[in-house]
């Protein structure tokens, strides 16, 4: 037996409950984890509430840290004690040990904790695949970044930076601004005061900008696409004000022939060869120290309802790990 967060229907915080539960042996193919810190990410919130439909009960988590304990038949790149890191599935790291399939598993290096693995394996590899292969900037580009003061936003504006690449980001407080400002944004605009879409036409001179990163979804929308220069792209990769309503695609022509993708992890991470180059990518970024993580919010995996109110409550900044 073991302790795992689980919900029995979709809604609110209170839905999550800590529990015991059987603890399968691993399987062919599978490993058995210990797991020392479980990443908070906002795609758990959606499918809490039902945004994303979830099959009940569930073990909610996509990420997370620790130490491998036993392995089924046929996995060859893994031993009992290695330090591991996975993000992007099956769900189930709200968990204290969890049978998960090895081959989503990646070593941890020794330079980096468990807590650094549970905080930026979804979010940085998230941000390397936009910025490397959704649309792969160049230095000298200015991008746009909504929630620069977020995990993933932190991410993006330092690796951009180190890449040659200016960042308008846009934050919900001056606290964030300052934030984001110290950590590779070059403009932070605070959303709540001023107008992002505007400030975007008089940072580019009128030009501008080629792509715009955003996750916040039905309340930016509009205004990012009206940000973008022809024939720029618009990369939505989250929802946090809620899902975009359908729109009538020829205003994208109308707009300038632009571009408009929905990436999302699970895709860019499926085949184990891309899931060890783009998780290899983080790793030296981080360890180089190119891309420093930010963990500003702890809790024991068993409070993971607070953890999920004031994410929504957009109290939090940087990353958030469950501990264990």
């Amino acid at each position: 037996m073991t302790h795992a967060i689980r919900m029995h229907a979709q809604g609110g915080p209170e839905v999550l409950v800590w529990e015991e539960v059987e603890l399968a042996k691993p399987g062919a193919g599978e490993a058995l984890l210990k797991h020392h810190a479980v990443g908070l990410n906002y795609i758990d919130v959606y499918q809490r509430s039902g945004t994303y439909p979830v099959p009940c009960p569930a073990t909610l988590g996509l990420e997370a840290a620790g130490v491998v304990e036993a392995l089924g038949e046929g996995v060859s790149h893994l031993k009992v004690g290695d330090r591991v890191a996975y993000a992007g599935g099956p769900l189930g790291a709200y968990s204290e040990r969890r049978v998960i399939p090895a081959d989503r598993l990646v070593k941890l290096p020794d330079t980096l904790s468990y807590e650094q693995g549970a905080a930026m394996m979804l979010q940085g590899m998230t941000a390397q695949y936009l910025l490397k292969r959704t649309y792969p900037v160049k230095a000298g580009d200015t991008i746009l970044v909504h929630a620069a003061a977020g995990g993933v936003g932190l991410i993006l504006c330092q690796w951009a930076k180190a890449l040659g690449v200016h960042v308008i980001g846009t934050v919900g407080s001056d606290e964030k601004a300052a934030l984001a400002k110290a950590h590779g944004c070059t403009h932070p605009i605070v959303y709540t005061r001023e107008n992002f879409q505007e400030r975007v036409m008089e940072i580019t001179h009128g030009q501008k900008v080629p792509v715009v990163y955003d996750s916040i979804g039905r309340d930016t929308f509009m205004q990012s696409l009206e940000s973008l220069a022809p024939l720029g792209t618009m990369v939505l990769y989250g929802a946090a004000s809620g899902p975009v309503p359908p729109f009538d695609l020829g205003l994208l022509a109308k707009m300038g022939s632009l571009f408009i993708t929905r990436p999302t992890l699970f895709t860019h991470t499926a085949q184990r060869e891309d899931l060890e180059r783009i998780s290899s990518d983080l790793f030296d970024v981080v360890t180089s120290g190119q891309v420093k993580l930010f963990i500003n919010q702890h809790y024991p995996l068993s409070e993971a309802a607070q953890a999920h109110r004031d994410l929504e409550a957009r109290k939090t900044t940087g990353s958030t790990v469950f501990t264990l």
